[in-house]
């Protein structure tokens, strides 16, 4: 039959259940949740939108996620629904041992806009571990004139449990001598009393044993048993007593193995072996054995282990005294550890951005907390980046730090950044902890491309073969990847287009290189300019444009033309030379000019050809005909001279021109010798007188000669007329002629009248005069782009 009193025990615990049930499924406070411990991963804890007051789409929007101050992470976040799940199994005695209330604390990070919240997790113990002892049989000697009442301490059973779930109570089997009581030390560490019920009797029963167990407080409770063994010992009546009750030390936690803590002491007033003190710890924990030891005979309490102030900040030592009758006391001696700065900052990386744009101001690069173990000075902290670097650290929820952009970075300055975060304590001495990180800084298309050089000048030959390579530009730009990419382009030059840009040039749109597209001519193009455009392939694009001025190279193409006398005349042009004429007399002048430039339009003069050799000469660089010698009265009336024109190319090309020369008598009168000159060479030679008949002669042959002569110069006046003998040029003049430098060129820019002169006073004839005088003239070292065409006086073009 069921035992009344055991089912009323059960009815009370399922009542306690539900009880405990219902105060669980209380609201709690918002950001507060609670599991029981040994949960399975999975578990749903609460609902974290609906708690906090949020919309379930406002967590995804903003990048809400769970973290903590440890790696450790137990929970989850479905940023879809707002649940939190567990994502592993909690074990409450692994996480907070015997502390109770168990709580962990999280916080909710939102990144859009910058948010911490503040959790907690309340883990519940269960009545998942039976109270143990640590010995199965514990023997107690209690002298047998121990009075009624005496109080006798027993081993206490351990229980990983906490709360409600810890040991209850102690209770003992069916005996005639014992009952038990709880007793709480000042640890709050509950131990078993046996209260003597009935006086011993050593010679009546010298030893009994009976049963101990330990109950908890769970639904159903756990118990734990031990077998007490009572040896009743004969009669010893003093027991040690200690100096004091209770001893208190405190020591850092840095102290060294062997040290010792405290001396301990105890008297007794027997004698003998009875007198003979022994020092034990009574009821300790294995921590405690491990950690501690105590001299048997001298009462030191020394180190035997490491002390930890993160982990155990005190310990409460029962030291018991003993004498040779098995009599004891006991002392209580409280080791108060004390905190040194041995641990370093930690640092914990939340969300993290390896990759920055450039301009963009202010972005957030990493998120992270900081905490130190250790505890007043030793564990406040101080965190901080280079001053020389554009970030900055900002703050918001205790020990959490935002690293952020101080200002917008430049990717072609710098590319990349090293960034070491250093976390220092304020403990002696001072620990820090130092954690770097790369940040990279990515391109965006904010330089346009940039030419080598502003202004390019290139040559080419003329009569190059078409697609001639002529040059290059070479553009640079300080991006990277597809915004450093460049494509090159023509442009027409903005003041002055060139038409027909396309058909002269072309630039290869990846290298930069310039090719001619057909044969340039020098006399037609000298030069032209244009401009080049880079364009890189960012978006959006940029460009750059430089200026590149082409140079056309002459060639010798162009043989000389000569401009007097001409030579396709109808009539070939005499040249009147008088029969008086002095050595070095000014005869004509061959006029010739070269298409060509620079050393290719010098020219030079040389007589090839004289019907009287010796009579004549040519100047090499102005192509003067003068007189070598004075004609003479055998010389022929009619002389054929052949001018050789020469340029100084390479190789050199040339024209010849044929003169034709009239001898005459009494051309020009200012060479003939007057009528006093002839008197006084008469008085001064006897043959004056012949001389003067011979002289009349001709004079009067010499007015025939005028007269011919005004007749000439009349003819030369007229614009219609032409001198027979001496026709008008017929035929064009070469067009494009270009100023060249040296004797014997003319500029193209004028026309020339070719006749002699009218000035009786002079032997020399007039070969040049403009008929636009007002055309200015061009420097010596000015390029002529355009080549107009050349017109003579008579219309020929």
């Amino acid at each position: 039959m069921e035992n009344p009193a055991k089912g009323t025990l059960q009815t009370r615990q399922v009542l306690l259940l539900f009880a405990l049930l219902g105060i669980s499924r209380g609201d709690p406070e918002p950001g507060s949740f609670s599991v029981e411990e040994e949960m399975p991963s999975g578990t749903f804890v609460g609902n974290l939108a609906k708690d906090l007051g949020l919309e379930v789409g406002e967590l995804s929007l903003r990048g809400a996620q769970v973290v903590s101050n440890d790696n450790r992470q137990p929970l989850k976040l479905d940023i879809n629904t707002g649940d939190l799940l567990l994502m592993e199994t909690l074990d409450h005695e692994e996480l907070c041992g015997s502390t109770e209330p168990c709580v962990l604390h999280f916080q909710v990070l939102m990144k859009n806009p910058l948010q911490f919240l503040q959790i907690e997790l309340q883990v519940k113990d269960i009545n998942d571990h039976s109270p143990i002892f640590l010995e199965k049989e514990i023997l107690l000697k209690i002298p047998e004139n121990s009075p009624v009442g005496a109080v006798f301490l027993v081993e206490s059973a351990k229980d990983l449990d906490v709360g409600n779930n810890a040991i209850k109570t102690y209770i003992i089997s069916n005996n005639s001598h014992f009952h038990t009581k709880m007793r709480v030390n000042p640890d709050n560490q509950k131990y078993p009393e046996l209260i003597l019920d009935k006086a011993l009797d050593y010679e009546e029963q010298p030893q009994f044993s009976f049963i101990l167990t330990a109950l908890d407080g769970g639904s159903p409770p756990r118990s734990g048993t031990a077998v007490v063994q009572v040896v009743v010992v004969d009669t010893n009546d003093n027991a040690p007593e200690f100096e004091q009750p209770f001893y208190e030390v405190k020591i850092p936690e840095n102290s060294i193995l062997g040290s010792v803590l405290v001396t301990v002491s105890a008297g007794d007033l027997d004698s003998g072996i009875n007198g003979e003190i022994t020092y034990t710890f009574s009821h300790v924990s294995e921590d405690i054995q491990k950690t501690f030891k105590v001299d048997q005979k001298s009462g030191e309490v020394s180190l035997t282990a490491s002390l930890d102030f993160e982990t155990i900040e005190s310990y409460s030592i029962i030291i018991q005294a003993t004498d040779g009758g098995e009599l004891f006391g006991k002392s209580t001696l409280r080791v108060q550890v004390m905190d040194v700065n041995d641990n370093a900052p930690e640092i914990a990386i939340s969300s993290i951005t390896n990759s920055v744009p450039e301009n963009s101001p202010e972005t957030v690069v990493l998120v992270f907390s900081i905490r130190d173990r250790d505890s007043g000075d030793n564990g406040r902290m101080v965190c901080s980046v280079p001053e020389d670097l554009p970030f900055v650290l900002r703050t918001s929820v205790k020990n959490y730090y935002t690293l952020e952009t101080e200002q917008t970075l430049d990717r072609e300055t710098t590319a990349e950044y090293n960034i070491t975060i250093t976390v220092t304590d304020l403990g002696t001495p001072r620990l820090k902890t130092q954690h770097t990180i790369t940040v990279l800084v990515s391109d965006v298309n904010d330089n346009a491309p940039t030419f080598t050089q502003s202004s390019y000048t290139l040559s080419v030959p003329e009569n190059n073969s078409p697609a001639l390579h002529i040059g290059s530009v070479s553009a640079t730009d300080s991006d990277s990847g597809t915004n450093a990419q460049l494509t090159y382009s023509l442009l027409p030059p903005p003041h002055d287009p060139l038409p027909g840009l396309a058909s002269l040039v072309s630039i290869n749109a990846d290298t930069g290189q310039l090719f001619a597209l057909r044969a340039l001519d020098y006399e037609a193009l000298r030069a032209f300019e244009f401009r080049v455009r880079a364009t890189d392939r960012g978006a959006p694009p940029l460009s750059g444009q430089a200026r590149v001025r082409v140079r056309v190279l002459d060639a010798n193409d162009n043989a000389p033309f000569v401009l007097h006398p001409l030579q396709n005349a109808s009539a070939p042009c005499t040249e009147l030379l008088p029969r008086t004429a002095q050595p070095g007399y000014l005869l004509t002048k061959v006029v010739a000019v070269d298409a060509d430039a620079g050393q290719n339009a010098w020219l030079s003069f040389q007589l090839l050809q004289a019907s009287e050799p010796g009579l004549f000469s040519v100047w090499a660089h102005s192509g003067e005909v003068r007189t070598a010698r004075p004609p003479g009265e055998r010389d022929a009336p009619r002389q054929r001279l052949l001018v050789l024109v020469r340029d100084n190319g390479q190789p050199p090309l040339s024209a010849s021109v044929t003169l034709h020369v009239l001898l005459v008598d009494g051309f020009s009168q200012p060479h003939l010798p007057g009528p006093e000159a002839a008197a006084e060479r008469a008085q001064a030679d006897p043959l004056t007188g012949p001389l003067v008949v011979a002289l009349a002669s001709v004079s009067s042959l010499f007015l025939c000669w005028l007269l011919l002569f005004v007749a000439l110069r009349l003819c030369g006046r007229s614009g219609r007329a032409a001198l027979p003998g001496c026709p008008a040029p017929e035929g064009p003049f070469p067009g494009q002629l270009l100023d060249v430098s040296g004797a014997g060129t003319l500029a193209h820019s004028y026309q020339y009248e070719v006749c002699l002169t009218g000035d009786s006073g002079t032997d020399e004839f007039k070969f040049l005069r403009p008929f636009f005088p007002s055309l200015p003239p061009q420097s010596a070292g000015e390029e002529t782009e355009g080549k107009p065409a050349v017109r003579n006086s008579l219309g020929f073009s």
